[in-house]
């Protein structure tokens, strides 16, 4: 059984791009099946006037219109007539799909590195609340107009990154000082961060005019901005720029872990700690920086999430960050993946709405739905994962990460089984 699994795990770390696509489409495939056929047995436990009558038994829900309005609904209808690439469902999944691969490219940054940043969501927390108090008492003595625009939306952006990125470097130095443990730290700053904005909400920062805990609106010119043409309506809360900057952030991540020194330092102390030790890079300086970078991609979540969809800063904070690791975890924490898989969630964010709207499904049946797709799309990766840390660490019965076989001395088997001693 054990060599079955070792065996199992081997294979999933060997797999190429085009099989875990492959692998990630059946593994769809099969959530949509073992969830219709849940919808479909649910129905015989609900009460409705029409249903299937199956030998005695009435099923109410239709799996078929379930997944369609799931799907199709989280992009407003396509195949329906009269639809518009601006309407509003199709903004609500894109909205989401924005804010996701920024806390999506937080968790996976600090992975690369070897950590583990559960934080994000207390970075996200603290970096919407620096936007939006940033914005509000700049904007006292910012000309308005487009001169606002220009100055303000960057401002905000960059106070969301600095105060993520402190957030971030809290537990990045705690970690290479004191080796005391990310994930735990990580999680209690999360604490952290919901009591010292709702401290500082309360005592300094209350909108007045306001009965819900919130900071003032920032000012209408300094929300940014849709597309003239081919922009959503205002009331969507959702801007291509918005989106395009958040694409635009993921490409230039992935060229930066990929292509520079420091990406390569980055993935070696993720990877290999002890060869990059070795070569000289500074250990605890990456272990601060990677976590800082993590935090101010969190941070800037926060911020187009005040400066796009609210256009002030709420208490009531989605865990944006919690689904950012999952995020993560299903494009293997590869930057370039996070976008696709942002997508999928802001589709089954949005598109659970519609199923709600045009059926009869309770909603904890629709979480239930959302949740077997995204497990099992994410399970093969997540085992890869696991698969990849075991490889690192385990004998030499298995492989490489640099993709070389291991000899049964050690040497690989691509340099013929010698090895320096």
């Amino acid at each position: 059984m054990r060599q079955r699994l070792e065996a199992l795990l081997e294979r999933l770390v060997r797999a190429s791009i085009v099989e875990r696509i492959a692998i990630s489409i059946a593994a769809l495939f099969a959530s949509i099946l073992v969830g219709g056929v849940l919808v479909f047995v649910s129905g015989a436990f609900a009460s409705c006037q029409t249903g299937l009558n199956v030998a005695g038994w009435t099923f109410c829900y239709n799996p078929m219109q379930v997944y369609y309005e799931l799907f199709l609904g989280a992009l407003g209808h396509p195949l329906e007539g009269g639809w518009s690439p601006g309407n509003h469902r199709l903004a609500t999944t894109l909205q989401q799909t924005t804010l996701l691969i920024f806390t999506g490219l937080s968790f996976a940054v600090a992975y690369r590195a070897g950590l583990f940043n559960i934080g994000t969501q207390g970075q996200l927390v603290v970096g919407g609340l620096a936007t939006a108090v940033t914005v509000v008492y700049a904007s006292l003595v910012v000309p308005s107009g487009v001169v606002g625009t220009v100055v303000l939306i960057p401002l905000g952006v960059l106070a969301g990154a600095v105060a993520g990125g402190f957030f971030g470097a809290i537990p990045g130095a705690l970690k290479a000082y004191a080796d005391a443990n990310e994930v735990i730290t990580t999680i209690m700053l999360n604490f952290v961060a919901v009591g010292i904005t709702s401290t500082l909400l309360s005592w300094q920062f209350q909108d007045p005019d306001s009965p819900n805990p919130g900071t003032r609106r920032i000012p209408e010119y300094a929300e940014i901005p849709n597309i003239p043409l081919v922009g959503f309506s205002s009331r969507a809360n959702f801007s291509l720029l918005a989106l395009a900057f958040a694409i635009a952030l993921m490409i230039g991540i992935a060229w930066l872990l990929a292509r520079t020194s420091f990406g390569y330092e980055l993935r070696t102390s993720g990877v290999q700690p002890e060869a990059a030790a070795y070569s000289g890079v500074d250990e605890k300086r990456m272990i601060v920086t990677s976590m800082t970078l993590s935090g101010a991609l969190g941070g800037i979540g926060g911020a187009l999430w005040v400066l796009m969809q609210h256009g002030r800063w709420l208490e009531s904070v989605p865990p944006l960050g919690f689904d950012g690791i999952a995020v993560s975890i299903l494009a293997a924490n590869n930057p370039l993946g996070i976008g696709v898989s942002a997508l999928l969630f802001g589709v089954l964010d949005s598109g659970s709405s519609a199923i709600g709207t045009a059926t009869a499904v309770p909603p904890e049946l629709v979480g239930i739905l959302s949740g077997l797709i995204i497990l099992f799309v994410a399970m093969p990766e997540f085992f890869r994962m696991i698969g990849t840390r075991y490889v690192e660490v385990g004998s030499s019965d298995l492989v490489r990460t640099d993709g070389g076989e291991l000899a049964e001395d050690g040497a690989t088997a691509d340099d013929g089984g010698e090895r320096d001693d």
